[in-house]
């Protein structure tokens, strides 16, 4: 084996985010749903400008109540009608590319672990880490387990990842779009830009980061 090759989810591998994979749901429960999420964007807006760890903690909130087992007998449901839409053509040739060269394809991501496994099945990811709910007696309280996957906690499951494959993280890749994902790109070896949004890219350039488009 090569190394790992790590993958950043929304933006990198596909054209929405976690707000879009949340609609989904609620456009399947409750109109109430959709208006109060709808009403929440500006709040998510200034949380997302301090931090992606903060966002999260108030983002999620919005699944609280929802079904454990609904949530996950869907996610498949929602990766064929919505993500497989909204994936960027270039994907798999990269995911294969990277595979054929001896990386194992691995998915970090801010998403929900129901939600990642799906796009990692159907993928041929080999491995993912992702954020994962908080439930009690089925239903979704509305807070993440932690530890919540951003920033820095993202380059610790990483770590982990490299430890127990052996394999140094100077050999590994890492794709990304956004600066949020400094610190994960920071890490590797092998850091690659991908569709990344203009900030990163003016980041991507004063590094020398080689930038991918697979859009």
């Amino acid at each position: 084996m090569s190394g790992i090759a790590f993958y950043d989810l929304d933006g990198t591998l596909v054209s929405s985010n976690v707000v879009h994979q949340y609609l989904w749901f609620a456009r399947r429960r409750s109109p109430l749903r959709v208006a109060a999420l709808a009403a929440s964007v500006p709040l998510l807006k200034l949380s997302d400008l301090c931090s992606r760890r903060l966002f999260n903690r108030i983002f999620y909130r919005h699944y609280r109540g929802l079904n454990r087992e609904w949530l996950e007998q869907m996610a498949g449901k929602m990766f064929d009608e919505f993500l497989a839409k909204h994936m960027f053509p270039g994907v798999p040739a990269l995911l294969e590319t990277n595979r054929n060269q001896g990386y194992r394809n691995v998915l970090v991501t801010g998403s929900l672990d129901f939600t990642a496994r799906a796009l990692a099945v159907r993928l041929g990811f080999d491995a993912f880490d992702a954020n994962v709910l908080e439930f009690r007696h089925g239903r979704a309280t509305g807070r993440l387990a932690p530890p919540i996957l951003a920033g820095a906690e993202k380059v610790r499951a990483m770590e982990q990842r490299a430890r127990r494959a052996g394999v140094p993280l100077a050999d590994c890749r890492a794709y990304s779009d956004d600066t949020s994902d400094l610190p994960m790109l920071e890490a590797v070896g092998h850091p690659f830009a991908a569709n990344p949004k203009p900030s990163l890219f003016r980041e991507a350039e004063r590094r020398g980061w080689p930038v991918v488009d697979l859009r």
